[in-house]
């Protein structure tokens, strides 16, 4: 059992869509491939900090993430945005403290996440059932961030940074040389100036076709092409790529991350 991840270490949790690969009912060759890499769950990360665990996103796969890779808890999560992908597996945050000498977990989201929080799990905040310490809510202790005001957390200070997700904008994260900008169609000319100088970038890159909220293969490579990150890694990967087809049709610094993908000492 992993409780805490060496600092700088990253594990991709989940490299799909929201409807995850394989898809339901779908007959495609990459639905009903074999290879472990073609199986993707929801987009999440964990990430090693100097004081815990920090995971990017709960998506409703979260609970087979974390005993897939043996996880405990995380110490504090940060939210990209309030879509169901990405929130929907907060209810398993609950066993969290008691892992974890019982501290409540940290979360860091904007406004609009926020007030999904409260909408979606108004249990967690109801002042009756938390006369019942029986574990069945989750603890927390809600941070609201803002664009391009840095804070700390886990030890290490964080950077968020605005996307357009199509008509809304949501949350991308820098923290030293790693940037994380899933769910991005068009990344805002403010945002730019803070993605040169990285070493690793995690882009979401849906298809090879462009799509309304999400940038497909040629948008993707024309938004590495300016920015010359040293390595990039792709995520919220949908069903028409192939992992082996889309990695030898991309340069060696470019690839697409599976679940389960590990990075050793990447800040």
């Amino acid at each position: 059992m992993i409780r805490k991840l060496p600092v700088g270490d990253l594990i991709f949790l989940g490299t799909g869509t929201s409807h995850g690969v394989p898809m339901i009912g779908c007959d495609c060759p990459v639905c009903q491939s074999t290879d472990p890499k073609n199986k993707r769950t929801r987009s999440s990360v964990i990430l090693g900090f100097p004081e815990g665990n920090l995971l990017i996103d709960t998506g409703p796969d979260l609970r087979q993430q974390f005993l897939r890779e043996g996880l405990v808890y995380a110490n504090a999560i940060l939210y990209t945005h309030p879509h169901v992908d990405h929130l929907f597996g907060l209810d398993d945050t609950r066993l969290f403290p008691r892992r974890n000498d019982d501290k409540p977990t940290e979360i860091y989201c904007d406004a609009r996440t926020n007030r999904a929080i409260h909408q979606s799990f108004a249990y967690i905040f109801n002042p009756e059932l938390q006369k019942f310490p029986a574990g069945g809510i989750p603890k927390l202790i809600i941070h609201e961030i803002e664009p391009f005001r840095e804070f700390e957390v886990l030890g290490r200070k964080v950077l968020p940074l605005t996307i357009d997700h199509g008509w809304m904008q949501i949350l991308g994260f820098r923290t030293g040389n790693l940037a994380y900008c899933t769910d991005t169609k068009r990344v805002p000319p403010e945002t730019l100036e803070h993605l040169y100088g990285l070493e690793t970038l995690i882009i979401g890159c849906l298809r090879y076709e462009p799509h309304p909220t999400h940038m497909g293969l040629s948008e993707v490579l024309e938004l590495v092409e300016k920015i010359q990150p040293k390595r990039v890694f792709f995520t919220h990967i949908g069903h028409k790529f192939d992992h082996a087809t889309l990695s030898s049709e991309l340069p060696p610094h470019i690839q697409p991350a599976y679940d389960g993908l590990r990075l050793s000492r990447i800040f």
